[in-house]
Order: structure tokens, then sequence, then C-alpha cells
């Protein structure tokens, strides 16, 4: 059956993005290996189409949380290219104004509250998010991504209990990537069927091929509209991979050469998109070779911003200490706390 034009756009549509996205990731590896970046800093090369295909399905006024592992997260929520590097190099015209760095991206005027670079803590912060849409009636669901060495967290399970007892709109995303630091999964989980850790509170699981954009997006779509509807929280199990270390400091020793380039080979969400664009010709190679070229300029030139940025004021480090309770009640974020 032949895809509609919407379709055929939608994937274009798709791969742009994460062609973007992982362009941006090679030029921040880049930049740390230069030195510009310092500190800790994780790369989501390999799982683009786990967020581009998750966020595709949502809404607007709906609410997104992750791991440090976030660079991709803010870029999709809104967040400018030249705002995630301007804040990975810590510069004033950074997302948090260059304090928080590769681990802490925020925009929760756009829905985005972070990046956490504590292992689960998210899970406890996106379940309180769902909570609030809850408890506001404005219809809203969380996407709350976390990984495959994240899952043994006691607080996971404690917001598991919470979110199926009260009902509430959120999505729990695993982003199964095989490896937790350098641990595989088999050494770390006494079960490797992560989708049905929900299964003791009532969450109903689902296992998607992550390396597969279409798929997630039409998965996710049906699934946020049940949870959207009232009928609580979901478990997703993405199915994926990373092609880099754990972070920039790590060497990824602990894996053969051989198996990151048959999953680079065999089952690259970049490189099957684009041979379904070709083969459906919804475009042709000299297109997508231009699409890769206004890219790679878009993200040099974000690069070259955040380099020149200035850096931030010395009176920043005392801003941000405190919140202050008089404007908690006219706060125009989710909870407004």
């Amino acid at each position: 059956m032949a895809k509609s034009q919407k379709s055929k756009s939608q994937l274009l549509e798709f791969y742009q993005q994460m062609l973007m996205l992982r362009r941006f990731e090679e030029k921040i590896g880049q930049l740390y290996g230069m030195g510009v970046i310092g500190g800790f800093c994780h790369l989501y090369i390999g799982q683009e189409a786990v967020v581009v295909g998750t966020q595709a399905a949502l809404q607007k006024g709906d609410s997104c949380v992750t791991s440090y592992r976030d660079h991709a997260h803010a870029a999709l929520a809104g967040i400018s290219m030249e705002a995630v590097i301007a804040e990975l190099t810590g510069r004033e015209a950074g997302c948090s104004r260059g304090k928080g760095g590769s681990m802490h991206m925020f925009a929760p005027d756009l829905g985005f509250y972070g990046g956490h670079g504590i292992v689960g803590a998210q899970v406890s912060i996106g379940t309180g998010l769902a909570f609030a849409h809850q408890y506001r009636g404005d219809g809203g669901v969380t996407a709350c991504y976390f990984g495959d060495g994240a899952v043994n967290q006691g607080q996971v399970y404690e917001s598991f209990n919470m979110a199926a007892l009260w009902k509430l709109p959120i999505i729990y995303i695993i982003e199964n990537n095989r490896y937790g630091m350098g641990t595989s999964i088999e050494r770390a989980s006494a079960t490797t069927d992560l989708c049905n850790r929900g299964v003791a509170y009532g969450i109903k699981g689902y296992e998607i091929d992550g390396m597969n954009v279409e798929e997630v997006y039409e998965q996710v779509s049906k699934i946020a509209k049940n949870v959207r509807s009232g009928k609580g929280p979901a478990l997703i199990e993405m199915q994926t991979y990373r092609y880099r270390g754990h972070s920039m400091s790590d060497p990824a020793r602990y894996r053969s050469k051989e198996e990151v380039q048959d999953i680079k080979e065999h089952h690259d969400a970049l490189m099957s998109a684009k041979e379904q664009l070709l083969s459906q010709k919804i475009a042709t190679e000299d297109e997508l070779k231009a699409m890769e070229k206004n890219i790679r300029d878009e993200v040099a030139k974000a690069a070259e911003f955040a380099q020149n940025a200035p850096e931030p004021e010395l009176s920043e480090l005392y801003t941000d200490v405190y919140g202050d309770a008089n404007n908690h009640a006219n706060a125009n974020v989710v909870g407004g706390v």
C-alpha cells in the first residue's frame, strides 16, 4: 500500500531531525576533544530515532524529563543549538546560563524539565510532573526517559506504584542501549525483559524497536492517546544502541568492534530512513546531500557562536540559589512550584 503524501513528508522530517542530532552530537564530541567543553559529557549518537519519534507523538503542553544524556531531548524540545552548545561551553547564552553544563539543560517554558545527573532521579520528578498535569486538569502527558542502567533503582518502583495508584498521565520510556556505564544488561539485571518491570503495579508494558523512527512514532502515538484518556501510566522499553562510550571519558572496551559495526551496518536508524527515502523516491541523493550540507553549516555556526559568546558575570554565582516564595503562585511552570 502506497504511503500518503503526509507520511512521506513526515519521514523526510524525521530523517532531517535525526541527521541534525547526529551531526550536532558529533560536533559536540569534537569540541570536547579540543578542550572547548569540560566536565562530563554523554553523547546520544545511535539513539536518535527514540527521541525523534517520541517527541513527534506528543502534543503542545506535554512535559519531558530525562537523564544526563540530554542534548538531543533539549534540542527537540525547542532549545536552539546555539543555546545548547553555549551551555556546554559554560557561556551566559546557555539555556541554564552556563551553570548547568552537559547534564543540566532546562527550559520549563518549553515543557522541558531537564537533564538530571543522578541516576533515576528524573523518574520521581517526572511522576511529580504527571501529577501536576492531572491536578491542573490541563490534559498534559509527561514523557519520562531513563536508561536500562536506572531500572534497578528503588525510586523507580516507588514512582511506578504512585503513578499506577493515582492513574497519572505518564509514559515511562526505558532507552535500553544494552549497557549501563560499562556493564551489560545481562550482568546487571536478573531479568532483561524490561518492558515487564511495571507488571506488579498494573502498568502495561510495550517493547518497541527504537532503531525504527516510524515504528516509534506510530506506537507512542497510540500509547499516548490511551494515557491521555485517563487510563493511567504506560511503560515502554525502546530497544536502541549507543555508538560511543557511556561518556566522553569511556573508551568502551567492554564490547567488541564487531558488535558496534554490526549495528551500524544493519540497524542504524539514520541509514534505514535514508534508504527508505531513496527507494520510495521521496527524495533524491542530491536533495539529501544538500540537506546534509545545510545541517553541517548550521551546526558549525552554532558552535562558532557558542565559542565566541561571553562567559557569565561573576554575579551569576549568586543567582538561582534560593527561590522567591512570593512568585511561586504565579510561576509559569507545571505545578507552579
